[in-house]
């Protein structure tokens, strides 16, 4: 007869066990996730790689792009076996165990587990396409409005303005110049109407344009980065002293607070662009002619 006490007892035993590993992984992944959001947010050189990969994995969080960039100096564009698969592209079988432990969504639908993200270059599969704006085109077009749709205050046209775009605080009115190029008028516009959302009517008490300056700046760089529009890095000359006294967990918080933003804006866009491909794609009705 089988030894049911002591089956269950082993069983007990290695659960236990098993909890207690992964309770550490865990532990040691967010101490890790943390060192590199301080160095991000400490070291300009950092945020400014922190910029571009946000820029090419938009759907990932600050966190997970921390632990990439460290874990993986190398990485460009990253996702998990799964988000691979979607894409039609799978993990080559050399790479396999070699990729960097981040945060997923379970796949029960509650909470986050590790889960290994690899990087393009250790997968193979179909090409994967970026959408990207070009000048004078339809597509421009629609995501400039929908980026404008964003402004929490009255849009104004002043052809007199040095810049592409400027929200006034005092006044409460974003103003476009609308005599620059498509691209250059879409970086300062997102910029923006970000600082028009982060005074947010004046609701926002706190508000300083010298503080959130940054902020905004990184939304539009990262919206630009996702669309493929050149534009310059911001000033990070004051990361530093922005960040100066934060803890980790503020300082997540602070990066994916923009990110969000950033997120926002370009699913309306990604939405508004394939509306008009919809809209192109819809089928002529055959004109009926009378029976005579």
């Amino acid at each position: 007869m089988a030894d049911l006490k002591q089956i269950v007892s082993r069983k007990a035993e290695n659960d236990t066990k098993w909890r207690e590993q992964q309770q550490a992984e865990r532990e040691n992944t967010v101490a890790m996730q943390d060192a590199g959001i301080t160095e991000i947010t400490t070291t300009p050189e950092a945020y400014a790689r922190y910029l571009e990969m946000q820029g090419d994995n938009p759907t990932y969080s600050a966190g997970n792009i921390a632990l990439v960039m460290f874990g993986q100096p190398q990485a460009t564009i990253f996702a998990t076996r799964d988000r691979w698969k979607t894409l039609n592209r799978s993990v080559m079988e050399a790479e396999k165990g070699k990729g960097t432990k981040i945060f997923a969504r379970s796949p029960m639908g509650r909470g986050y587990t590790l889960a290994d993200a690899y990087d393009i270059s250790q997968t193979q599969g179909r090409e994967i396409k970026q959408t990207v704006l070009r000048d004078d085109t339809k597509d421009m077009e629609t995501a400039l409005s929908t980026v404008l749709n964003y402004a929490v205050v009255p849009v104004v046209i002043d052809e007199e303005l040095p810049v592409a775009a400027f929200y006034d605080q005092r006044n409460m009115e974003l103003a476009v110049n609308p005599t620059f190029p498509d691209s250059e008028a879409f970086a300062a516009i997102a910029a923006e109407v970000a600082h028009s959302r982060l005074h947010a009517k004046g609701a926002f008490p706190g508000y300083d344009r010298d503080e959130c300056d940054l902020d905004a700046q990184s939304v539009s760089y990262i919206l630009c980065r996702r669309f493929g529009i050149e534009r310059p890095m911001p000033d990070m000359s004051r990361l530093p002293e922005l960040y100066e006294g934060w803890d980790p967990q503020q300082r997540r918080q602070a990066l994916d607070n923009f990110l969000d933003m950033s997120k926002q804006f370009g699913r309306s866009i990604d939405k508004g662009l394939e509306a008009d491909k919809q809209r192109g794609r819809a089928p002529v009705r055959p004109v009926r002619r009378p029976v005579r």
